[in-house]
């Protein structure tokens, strides 16, 4: 694989494990709304995909109920949740890697524009990226289809004229990736499995941010 001129990248499941928060707030959401939330591992399959896609096909809300969802979700996320999150070992060495490779670096998550920055800024992440793109928080960027094309819109990347890469963890990332001509180098890592990534239509996958590293930057030294 050559190397790109720029890589976007996910959040959640990809640069920092949110789990504990995004798991927790959920289930509060649910709590205060008096549902009954599910197993741990049916609660991680949760990770990733917008929030209202979650509340909406898996709880069979309505439209004013997932409003209220997301209301409740938010109000402890953002005192609390956000932070209930760590960075993943060999992320900022990734991220380092990129930057004196001259590869140009840009956030791509579904998260609310507000959320990933002040996360981003938190882990001292935020220097890396060029531009954070994200939904915000009327939900209009929900799917990575949109956020991608934000991303493009404001950092003058094209696919079809340069080399650019997607990175993230679940199939909503391959697919956001993939409708706007852009490979997808999915990692293990995150909330999503093997055989997830390579059904979605991953170009690479890899298993250790290690192995991200020797693949964007092929002259890097293999793990």
């Amino acid at each position: 694989m050559s190397t790109p001129d720029a890589v976007l990248f996910d959040l959640d499941g990809t640069l920092t494990d949110s789990a504990p928060g995004l798991i927790s707030c959920i289930r509060f959401a649910l709590d205060e709304m008096g549902i009954e939330h599910p197993d741990e591992e049916t609660m991680r399959t949760f990770l990733g995909p917008p929030l209202w896609v979650t509340f909406r096909d898996h709880f069979g809300l309505d439209e004013t109920q997932v409003v209220r969802a997301i209301e409740l979700y938010r109000e402890r996320y953002h005192d609390t949740g956000m932070f209930e999150n760590t960075v993943y070992d060999g992320i900022q060495d990734t991220l380092e890697a990129l930057r004196d490779a001259n590869i140009r670096m840009a956030i791509a998550t579904s998260k609310p524009e507000y959320s990933a920055t002040r996360i981003l800024e938190h882990f001292d992440l935020a220097q890396y990226f060029e531009f954070i793109g994200a939904d915000d928080l009327e939900g209009t960027r929900a799917s990575k289809t949109k956020v991608i094309a934000h991303v493009l819109a404001n950092t003058g990347l094209d696919p079809t004229t340069q080399r650019l890469t997607m990175v993230g963890d679940r199939r909503h990332d391959v697919e956001g990736a993939a409708s706007h001509g852009i490979d997808t180098i999915g990692v293990l890592w995150g909330y999503g499995d093997h055989e997830e990534l390579m059904s979605a239509g991953a170009h690479r996958i890899v298993a250790t941010p290690a192995d991200l590293t020797a693949v964007l930057t092929p002259r890097a030294p293999q793990a």
